[in-house]
């Protein structure tokens, strides 16, 4: 290991806002934390938000500026590339943002039902050949609708068509309805202000924030995708019978640095 990376898990450990545990630690105790966000981390009653696969963190940290009315807990296991989010969050002095690192398949051991209002799936990997590692599979779906308040909504932000269509064929076969729906976000769910000249949110009513990888792929000029939907709680869950094409450009930027 480098020692730019180790001194990356050097500043994380001393971090208090971020949390960091061992692989088998909690996968199948449940960890203090869970049913106590509100009170032992944030110290207030306001929306849990969850951002999973969080990478670099600079989605949790941008919408926790855009809404500082709503906690946020960025997840992620790869905690080199969380660092650089956790570092922005603490140079702004940002309290309603923490991060998480463990592994998404934990989340039972630590959230309790209904602790968490939304989850944000940011350019996740599509995972076109491992269905169990699919973030919005049944399988994490089931997972999902157990966590959130009634009414609690998935957002998925995506580069890739194959995940977007396999994603819509899983409400379709689960009777889910989209709250807003776009195959091209900056087409139809940004505006310019003619007065200014700046984009504002259209439909959508997102921030207006692009991650590393939402650069890369707007500069290959791919279009961006977009996903609302509430999980209700006493969904059967049944996977999609689909054949879907497979993404061309899955190697493009993906291997991507920030340097």
């Amino acid at each position: 290991m480098g020692k730019n990376k180790l001194k990356k898990f050097e500043d994380m450990r001393s971090w208090e806002h971020v949390y960091e545990f061992a692989q088998s630690d909690y996968a199948t105790v449940d960890h203090p934390l869970k049913g106590r966000w509100h009170e032992e981390v944030f110290g207030n009653d306001h929306p849990v938000v969850l951002e999973l696969g969080c990478g670099k963190g600079e989605y949790a940290v941008g919408l926790a500026q855009a809404c500082p009315d709503k906690n946020y807990i960025g997840i992620d296991i790869k905690g080199a590339r969380m660092w650089t989010g956790a570092r922005e969050a603490a140079e702004k002095g940002l309290e309603n943002v923490v991060f998480l690192r463990t592994h998404i398949e934990f989340l039972p051991q630590f959230f309790a039902p209904d602790e968490v209002s939304e989850i944000w799936l940011t350019f996740p990997d599509p995972q076109m050949k491992k269905l169990r590692k699919r973030l919005t599979s049944t399988r994490f779906m089931q997972q999902y609708a157990r966590l959130l308040v009634s009414g609690g909504c998935i957002h998925l932000k995506t580069d890739s068509r194959f995940l977007f269509e396999y994603t819509e064929a899983m409400m379709a076969a689960n009777h889910l309805t989209a709250q807003y729906r776009s195959d091209d976000l900056y087409r139809d769910g940004f505006q310019t202000d003619p007065r200014t000249g700046l984009r504002q949110p259209g439909a959508a009513s997102l921030p207006d924030i692009q991650t590393f990888y939402e650069k890369q792929w707007l500069a290959r000029g791919l279009s961006i995708k977009y996903l609302r939907f509430a999980l209700p709680k006493d969904t059967v869950w049944q996977e999609p019978e689909v054949e879907i094409e497979p993404d061309e450009y899955r190697s493009f930027g993906r291997s991507a640095r920030n340097i």
